[in-house]
């Protein structure tokens, strides 16, 4: 049976969406863009501010569920410049450990609310 999860500590949905969903002790977020919970509002800093942005509300998003950060098996990055992956790379380490989750990284040529990134992640309970 499936579960939805839900969490003040990431932005909300902007769509007919859930913010994440667990089901057989799994979780599987939707895309998380950087845009501060509190306020709704884009982080300001360039790649690096949106980058500690969305990994941090994916985080949270990932213990609203019950799980945690070290349990996150698979994450996807969505990136509107590929000049701009050792960048993300550098605040990804900041968030994940060795052994790192299985990762894809795509450039897109757009993405919600024009942000630079945006990433979503499958974790286990």
């Amino acid at each position: 049976m499936q579960k939805v999860i839900s969490t003040d500590k990431a932005p909300s949905a902007i769509g007919p969406y859930s913010q994440a969903i667990e089901i057989n002790n799994m979780v599987y977020t939707s895309g998380v863009i950087p845009v501060i919970p509190a306020t709704g509002e884009i982080a300001e800093g360039g790649v690096e501010a949106q980058a500690e942005q969305a990994f941090q509300n994916l985080c949270n998003l990932v213990e609203a569920s019950g799980s945690k950060v070290e349990n996150i098996v698979k994450t996807t990055v969505f990136i509107k410049e590929m000049n701009d992956f050792g960048k993300i790379n550098e605040i990804y380490k900041k968030y994940f450990k060795e052994p790192f989750p299985a990762r894809s990284c795509v450039e897109v040529a757009r993405l919600p609310k024009d942000v630079l990134l945006e990433v979503e992640a499958i974790a286990w309970k």
